[in-house]
């Protein structure tokens, strides 16, 4: 299997360099009221961070070529990201 550099592949990465840094630091750097709520945290971000590397793989799947795999990668991310603020 080819390694393909993706936009999923990049959020994963964030997702667990998130969950890391909170684990190790704490969540009292938010400076909010979840600041004991570090391991429910990191969990949520290493489920998101697993989620995230299945839907990867399985867009894989689908669009065997990277120019398709990345438009419609980076359109799942704005797709969710404005849901995401519509909701909020």
């Amino acid at each position: 299997m080819k390694f393909r550099i993706t936009p999923l592949n990049i959020a994963t990465a964030f997702f667990l360099f998130l969950a890391a840094y909170i684990y190790i630091y704490g969540a009292k750097i938010t400076g909010s009221q979840y600041q004991h709520w570090s391991g429910t945290i990191t969990l949520i971000f290493l489920f998101f961070a697993f989620v995230v590397f299945f839907l990867d793989m399985t867009l894989r799947n689908f669009f065997p070529e990277t120019k398709n795999l990345w438009i419609v990668q980076l359109s799942f991310i704005v797709l969710t990201a404005v849901i995401y603020f519509l909701v909020k």
